[in-house]
């Protein structure tokens, strides 16, 4: 997938690098700037956020966020640090519920429900809604019940037998159980980096989620591991509803469908990946993806 030429954008200066003279401020977005370029509403929505605020005390992280993810879809979100894509990403299973002073406000809806209603027990929930975290996490446990852990906490299964198969094809599902097959009581961070990652992807599907969350999966891999990882992701697309964060714009452009860009705790364009790369709409975007800034 290609990015926008140099010769196509004229978002800057190609002498002196600078950001053309209508483009926002990439430190200050004014109000006109603050509106989200890009089609929000899909036809087969799986999350629906309507005017999502995040704050950390004073301090707000997400500002009047509204988004469709679609049933089976990979959706990236992007952005320069700090712009709020990890924030916003761990609203979806309440994840920012451990942060001391967090306040989220708004709506986001799956199967019809607000998360965020009194009566939402995030336990299912974040089984629903797995995450998959930026360094591979594996229990100080072996292979085997790091992926038997789940099914067993949630009551899913209670015969052994059950149970194997079911750790079987969790691993064969994450691309890892050839590797492993012969090692299953080995603890789970004897395995290489890549492997824990997938091992953590293995345990997160155990559960039979709906949703995954990926919050920069590949940021500890080498080129091979997250090659895997990405060939995965395409693979487990044709089951779950997939939202990645990543600061890795060829990796977006790899793995996703669609692409969201956020700036300054704002999403400023959403759309076809493609279209987001070769051809964006806000100036904040073409500069981001043309390297003027971020």
């Amino acid at each position: 997938m290609s990015y926008v030429k140099e010769s196509e954008t004229s978002a800057t200066n190609p002498m002196t690098n600078q950001l053309r003279p209508d483009s926002p401020s990439p430190n200050k977005i004014d109000r006109e700037s603050r509106k989200t370029v890009g089609k929000l509403a899909i036809d087969d929505p799986r999350i629906i956020c309507k005017n999502v605020n995040v704050f950390y005390g004073e301090n707000q992280a997400i500002n009047d966020l509204s988004i469709e993810i679609g049933n089976q879809e990979v959706i990236s979100f992007i952005g320069p640090s700090g712009c709020g894509k990890s924030t916003f990403l761990r609203t979806l299973n309440r994840m920012n519920d451990t942060i001391v002073g967090c306040r989220v406000e708004g709506e986001i809806r799956i199967d019809d429900k607000n998360i965020y209603d009194k009566d939402m027990d995030v336990v299912p929930l974040r089984a629903m809604v797995g995450m998959v975290f930026q360094k591979p996490n594996p229990f100080p446990k072996s292979i085997y019940d790091n992926v038997a852990y789940g099914p067993r906490i949630h009551g899913l299964i209670t015969d052994k037998n059950e149970l194997d198969a079911l750790v079987e094809e969790s691993l064969r599902r994450a691309g890892l159980w050839d590797e492993v097959k012969d090692r299953l009581n080995e603890p789970g961070t004897s395995l290489s980096g890549g492997q824990q990652q997938r091992l953590c992807i293995a345990r997160t599907i155990s559960v039979n989620p709906e949703v995954i969350l990926m919050d920069e999966p590949c940021s500890a891999l080498d080129p091979i591991a997250t090659a895997k990882i990405e060939q995965l992701i395409s693979e487990l697309s044709q089951q779950f509803t997939i939202v990645i964060v990543t600061h890795s714009m060829q990796q977006a452009a790899r793995v996703s469908s669609r692409t969201a860009y956020f700036h300054l705790g704002y999403l400023i364009e959403v759309g076809n990946t493609n279209d987001i790369f070769t051809h964006p709409k806000h100036p904040l975007t073409e500069d981001y993806i043309t390297g003027r800034f971020g």
